[in-house]
């Protein structure tokens, strides 16, 4: 894999670790899209603003051989997205320790024979 997709290769993998409790634990967070979308502009759009601010002023920079060439506003596109993504795993993180806590159990693994 090319070191250009090292960041968006994290983003992934935060994905792929939170998106199977939504399933295991029966959370319905993503069947509330307006509270969801609430959550990840209120977490995100503060530490998007800094960071925008920081980058323009010098205060840091993001190395363009580690990340994609597409910017968003000068901004690496997975920086973008880590915006979206890290509150976004924040929210199925909290709500499936809130389901465990609560007792639901997760589901089990589906074998491939009882899929067929």
């Amino acid at each position: 894999m090319s070191l250009h997709w090292s960041y968006a290769a994290m983003l992934a993998f935060c994905l792929a670790g939170t998106l199977p409790l939504v399933p295991a634990f029966r959370l319905r967070v993503l069947h509330q899209p307006r509270r969801l979308l609430l959550a990840v502009l209120l977490g995100g759009s503060p530490f998007l603003l800094w960071d925008l601010y920081a980058t323009h002023a010098g205060h840091w920079w993001f190395d363009a051989d580690q990340t994609l060439p597409w910017r968003v506003a000068g901004l690496p596109l997975e920086e973008v997205a880590f915006f979206v993504v890290i509150p976004l795993v924040s929210v199925l993180t909290l709500e499936g320790v809130r389901a465990a806590r609560r007792g639901v159990r997760p589901r089990p693994a589906r074998r491939r024979e009882e899929v067929r």
